[in-house]
């Protein structure tokens, strides 16, 4: 993934001038062009209201499928809206054009706008994020930078306009033995938690993490949780318990700042 620079986005984002024909598209289309990548700005009554990406959820991304991720940016300015640009980008603090690790720009610079009314619109952004292009150290917050032009020329650009998680994705597994078995006796379950290696395109093992074991009775839609157990450095999981009844046995993980979390399906057992 290559780190964004402002040359890089500039290009991606400039607008020809001679698409604005009136003095103040003309200012807007000139301020688009320039848009600044090191730091917040504004200038004039024109704001940034609302921010929606990928409708609030995070993102769990795999080893081969691209995903889409989309973002909805809602500004406003009292002469009326010209254009609004964005990108979503990776990195610490907020300056995109020093900081990011990496970029995923949209299908289109300007997105697909609505008019919201005669003063504020709504732009769509569709963002194809490619594990491909991803690096581990790239999993967790990702940040939305928009600049927003009034028609008058008046504009604000925020590094950090929102953010969302884009996450290594997690499998999971599970597998409750013997079966069948008699009541009271104990069973072993296993499985194995794994997540996604952006950097080999590959799963590994997930060690060092805690997972619930969880129970449901048949007839029941709810699972309980019955221990935690720790992976080991290879992502195993193993415990003893006693079948009461019989019931569906499933490993649960919650997730981390990085991982995503995820639920085994369950393994039915049949007590007798």
């Amino acid at each position: 993934m290559a780190a964004v620079t402002g040359a890089l986005a500039l290009t991606a984002l400039a607008v020809p001038a001679a698409q604005a024909d009136e003095a103040p598209k003309a200012k807007a289309a000139a301020l688009t062009a320039q848009a600044p990548l090191d730091g917040d700005t504004s200038e004039g009554d024109t704001r940034i209201t609302k921010v929606v990406i990928n409708g609030g959820k995070s993102l769990a991304l795999g080893t081969t499928a691209r995903k889409t991720i989309t973002a909805e940016v809602t500004a406003t300015d009292p002469e009326g809206m010209y254009e609004t640009h964005s990108f979503l980008w990776n990195g610490p603090g907020a300056d995109a054009a020093n900081n990011a690790l990496g970029i995923f720009l949209p299908n289109s610079p300007t997105g697909t706008c609505t008019e919201v009314n005669a003063t504020t619109t709504t732009c769509k952004y569709t963002i194809v994020v490619d594990p491909a292009a991803m690096y581990n150290n790239t999993a967790g917050t990702w940040k939305l930078w928009v600049y927003a032009v009034g028609a008058d020329g008046d504009h604000v650009a925020k590094n950090v306009a929102g953010t969302t998680k884009i996450l290594r994705a997690s499998t999971l597994t599970a597998n409750a033995a013997p079966e069948p078995v008699t009541k009271n006796k104990p069973i072993t379950v296993t499985g194995k938690l794994a997540r996604a290696n952006w950097d080999t395109l590959t799963y590994a093992g997930y060690g060092a993490q805690p997972v619930q074991l969880q129970f449901r009775p048949a007839g029941s839609s709810t699972y309980s949780n019955v221990k935690t157990v720790n992976t080991n450095a290879s992502g195993n999981l193993s415990t003893t318990v006693t079948a009461v009844k019989d019931g569906y046995w499933r490993w649960n993980f919650t997730g981390t700042s990085t991982a995503s979390p995820i639920a085994a399906a369950g393994d039915y057992l049949d007590v007798r």
